[in-house]
């Protein structure tokens, strides 16, 4: 599981962004629920928010453990961040796996710079973890179609200039989903205000309402009915990128509890001599080193083929590693792991959230059920 040269180097400049320029703006953001801009202006300048895009449109084109290892240490740094990036990724991932020629020209090269931010548009109010379900509409018009529908949870939402949106050409018929890249500025497109959540508070999350939304039929993304089949293939890779920043959090709440154990004195001594302590850090960080190789496997399939097998496992136990350790980080915290001016507290909240975006912690043991029984 080694890393190349070059990969080591990546996380290294990574890593110092991540301490230099995310984690200070961390507690600030979180408090007034503000994304911070001038550090996605940061990530744009080293080439972060062309992760996915291939070369020729100005992209990174990172190998997927590279692209572990940037979400890793980015979510060290701030987990909000790191969601919009992977986000973002996503978007972009689409275009370049599934987009014309004349698509991946037209929106690439300026998101790999990094504006338009890309969203991608799959769940709704009554279909999350089902996008079968869905019920938003794209009617075909002429050159054009029509779309009508709402779409929730959407990251990204206020802050885009591109949407990925899945939507049925039929209303009836589960099988027709198809994907489409609907431009932000499009009249009847309503963004909701930005949900109040438990963590990943600086994360912009909306609604998004469709409301006789025409985009010309060109805008089309995948065949009509393999949008599906697109969302689930592109899904596996956005599956890995929540593992790896499950991991950073993790690591993050690791190396808090370590420090503070080591200067917290109690009983005639640090608290890092007391056993039970001893055994709480001894735990945190073998979770923590086999979420990250159970990850990096997956990155590695993932750029072998498919890995669908291995990505819900890195995300089912990564996530799972990641609220073990920042429980563990408040436990040995005691009071002041409880109180908001604390980094464990925040890494407590925002952990949550990896147990249930990008497929539930159910939904993974099901995907895992399914390769191993089929």
């Amino acid at each position: 599981m080694e890393l190349t040269e070059e990969q080591a180097a990546v996380r290294d400049v990574v890593r110092e962004f991540a301490g230099e320029e995310i984690r200070p703006t961390a507690l600030e953001a979180d408090e007034t629920q503000a994304f911070p801009e001038d550090v996605w202006d940061g990530l744009a300048e080293l080439d972060l928010t062309g992760l996915t895009v291939p070369e020729e449109y100005g992209g990174y084109d990172a190998h997927p453990v590279t692209a572990a290892v940037v979400n890793e240490e980015v979510a060290y740094g701030m987990l909000a961040v790191a969601t919009a990036l992977s986000v973002h990724s996503l978007a972009t991932s689409c275009i370049a796996e599934f987009g014309s020629e004349n698509q991946r020209e037209r929106w690439l090269p300026e998101m790999a710079e990094g504006r338009p931010v890309g969203a991608f548009a799959l769940s709704e109010p009554h279909a999350g973890s089902n996008p079968a379900e869905m019920s938003t509409v794209a009617r075909r018009d002429g050159d054009e179609y029509v779309i009508d529908g709402e779409k929730q949870w959407i990251t990204n939402g206020r802050r885009a200039g591109v949407y990925v949106l899945f939507a049925k050409t039929d209303r009836d018929d589960p099988s027709s989903v198809t994907q489409f890249l609907v431009p932000g500025d499009v009249d009847g497109l309503t963004v909701g205000e930005k949900e109040d959540k438990l963590g990943l508070r600086a994360s912009d999350t909306t609604s998004l309402t469709f409301d006789d939304v025409r985009i010309p039929a060109e805008n089309r993304l995948t065949e009509e009915g393999k949008g599906l089949s697109a969302a689930f293939h592109i899904l596996t890779g956005g599956r890995i990128a929540i593992a790896a920043q499950s991991v950073g959090l993790a690591r993050c709440a690791l190396d808090e509890a370590t420090a503070y154990s080591r200067e917290r004195e109690q009983f005639g001594g640090p608290i890092s001599d007391i056993q039970t302590i001893r055994h709480k850090l001894a735990e945190m960080a073998t979770r923590t080193r086999a979420a990250r190789l159970l990850t990096r496997d997956a990155a590695r399939k993932r750029a072998a083929g498919d890995a669908a097998l291995e990505a819900s496992m890195a995300k089912y136990f990564a996530s799972e590693a990641a609220m073990f350790a920042t429980n563990e980080a408040v436990q040995i915290h005691g009071g002041y792991g409880y109180v908001t001016e604390g980094e464990v507290e925040r890494l407590y909240r925002d952990a949550k959230i990896t147990e249930i975006y990008e497929g539930t912690t159910e939904i993974q043991k099901t995907v895992i059920a399914r390769e191993l029984l089929e």
